[in-house]
């Protein structure tokens, strides 16, 4: 993503706006935790590795914040999580 909203928000309904700000948002913190995990990963500096791993940690706490708050949003987000998560348990247990 790098900083571009993935969507048009100006074609999305009033009523879905700030759902879709919050969407945004997760991808947004997804991609910078991917980032930051990546560039961990190449650096020969434990110090910029630690610090780059400490600052993804930051970014997931941040996701964290933005899908507590679409949930509010969206109930049904919450509900398909659950379903989600019953589906995988269901998966594992073959």
């Amino acid at each position: 993503m790098l900083s571009k909203i993935p969507i048009d928000l100006e074609k999305v309904p009033d009523e879905d706006i700030d759902k879709q700000i919050l969407r945004a948002g997760i991808i947004a913190e997804l991609d910078a935790v991917s980032l930051y995990e990546q560039m961990a990963d190449l650096t020969k500096n434990e110090d910029i590795r630690t610090i780059l791993l400490d600052i993804a940690k930051e970014e997931k706490t941040h996701m964290g914040e933005f899908q507590t708050l679409l949930l509010r949003f969206d109930p049904q987000q919450g509900l398909e999580l659950e379903a989600g998560a019953e589906e995988v348990e269901e998966e594992l247990s073959k």
